[in-house]
């Protein structure tokens, strides 16, 4: 009989947890997303990687070409950022919405955002108001990394808690300002009300 059993488990293996169950098909929901946001980009004409012909992980000098071409920038901060702020907003939902729920809606408007932002409007729209004069919108790979950041940024924030999660928020801010005379506050102020005297001192800074 035990030899019957043996056989029978043997034959018929126990079948996958429940928890792994649900973590990979979140995990292949959350992926989903960002092939979706791929195929748009490249249906809006974006190049998978750098035109350059070389592929890095990081690119640290906002001003080259090679700005928002690979997968990780400075400004893959101001991503973190963004999950940070969509991680509180979502929060104020009703509680009966669940943290799933609340991290596929990130993931989305992160996604969404990401669309948006490599239109030829969005594009024009950075090279005429901000310090952005050469950006010709994100590679493949860069908005993959922009959609990591997010997610990781609300994952950071989930854990930090709301005064932690300021504080990070603030110092990133100050640390970007300093760094490469931009943030996500000064980038969203000069997306929708651009102020010449910032744009003159961004550029100048870099000895534009």
């Amino acid at each position: 009989m035990a030899y019957g059993n043996r056989m029978m488990n043997e034959t018929h293996p126990t079948s996958v947890p429940p928890v792994t169950q649900r973590r990979l098909r979140n995990g292949a929901m959350i992926g989903g997303v960002f092939i979706i946001s791929a195929i748009v980009l490249k249906v809006l004409g974006q190049p998978v990687s750098c035109k350059c012909g070389s592929w890095s992980l990081w690119s640290g000098d906002v001003w080259s070409t090679h700005n928002s071409q690979h997968l990780f920038d400075p400004y893959s901060l101001t991503h973190v950022l963004h999950g940070v702020l969509f991680c509180g907003l979502l929060w104020l939902l009703p509680q009966r919405i669940s943290l799933l729920a609340r991290l596929m809606l990130c993931v989305l408007i992160e996604a969404a955002w990401e669309t948006f932002e490599n239109t030829p409007f969005v594009i024009e729209r950075y090279r005429t108001a901000t310090m952005s004069l050469d950006y010709y919108g994100d590679s493949i790979v860069n908005s993959f990394g922009d959609n990591l950041s997010c997610f990781a940024g609300y994952l950071l924030a989930l854990r930090l808690g709301l005064r932690r999660t300021a504080a990070f928020f603030v110092v990133t801010e100050l640390v970007l300002l300093f760094w490469i005379r931009d943030c996500l506050a000064l980038n969203v102020l000069m997306l929708l009300y651009p102020i010449e005297a910032i744009k003159q001192w961004q550029m100048t800074g870099h000895g534009l």
